[in-house]
């Protein structure tokens, strides 16, 4: 069996994290609210009238305090609240309130790089690590031999996934490269590996950099860990639902 365990969603690109049980998808699109915001940076020519790479965003990989920040988004209101053990809980409204998050987040960010400067949004798309509105599913059998491999546990945070789910076998998830996977009344195409960065050897409870993922995905040859997936039906998932592959 292939269990759903988490749903996850990261309303504000690289700023916090948001269990969730249960969303609904739809075709084309990431996961509701997931990266709908982002914080572009001072030398960004980012502008939300498009996709662009993550190069153009303040994320964990340049500023590891980030990694600490957990959310909760208020969907009627519109509002974010952002928490990290430095800092006193923020909330505020991501479309208006920029100047109160940039106060905020300045402290959690090293002062010798591009700063924060704007907060955009790409509506009905948002800033996905990929080119297309992708899903994240995401491997605990993988997640366990990483922690082998270091020989420490990590969080499962750390990958900021969308989708976690149960199974026995590592990797299983870069077998279903090119096929459709079913999970609750959705149908969604298994489309790439996702490479990983310097954001995972960040703690998610502390932003410290304390453990070498990077070294330990070398030991299967590469430094991927996750599936990137692209809703083809769309409807409810919920935790405790099944992954089947088509």
């Amino acid at each position: 069996m292939t269990t759903i365990t988490t749903l996850l969603r990261h309303p504000l690109k690289s700023h916090g994290r948001e269990a969730l049980q249960h969303t609904t998808l739809t075709a084309g699109q990431p996961m509701p609210f997931d990266r709908l915001w982002a914080v572009a940076h001072e030398a960004s020519k980012a502008d939300g009238s498009t996709w662009v790479p993550c190069a153009n965003f303040s994320r964990v990989s340049k500023a590891p305090n980030l990694m600490a920040i957990t959310c909760r988004l208020n969907e009627a209101t519109g509002t974010l609240t952002l928490s990290h053990p430095d800092r006193p809980d923020l909330t505020f409204n991501p479309d208006t309130d920029t100047d109160a998050f940039i106060a905020w987040v300045s402290p959690l960010v090293p002062q010798d790089r591009a700063l924060p400067e704007r907060i955009i949004k790409l509506a009905g798309r948002g800033f996905t690590d990929s080119d297309f509105p992708s899903v994240t599913l995401c491997n605990h059998a993988s997640h366990r031999a990483v922690e082998a491999e270091l020989k420490q546990p990590l969080s499962i945070h750390r990958w900021r996934g969308n989708i976690w789910f149960e199974t026995d076998t590592p990797w299983i998830e870069f077998d279903w490269l090119g096929k459709d996977v079913r999970i609750g009344d959705c149908i969604l195409t298994v489309r790439e590996r996702t490479d990983r960065c310097l954001a995972t050897t960040a703690n998610p409870d502390t932003g410290m950099r304390d453990a070498d993922t990077l070294a330990a995905l070398d030991t299967w040859g590469h430094q991927d860990f996750s599936v990137r997936a692209e809703v083809k039906h769309g409807g409810t998932i919920r935790v405790g639902d099944q992954i089947e592959v088509l």
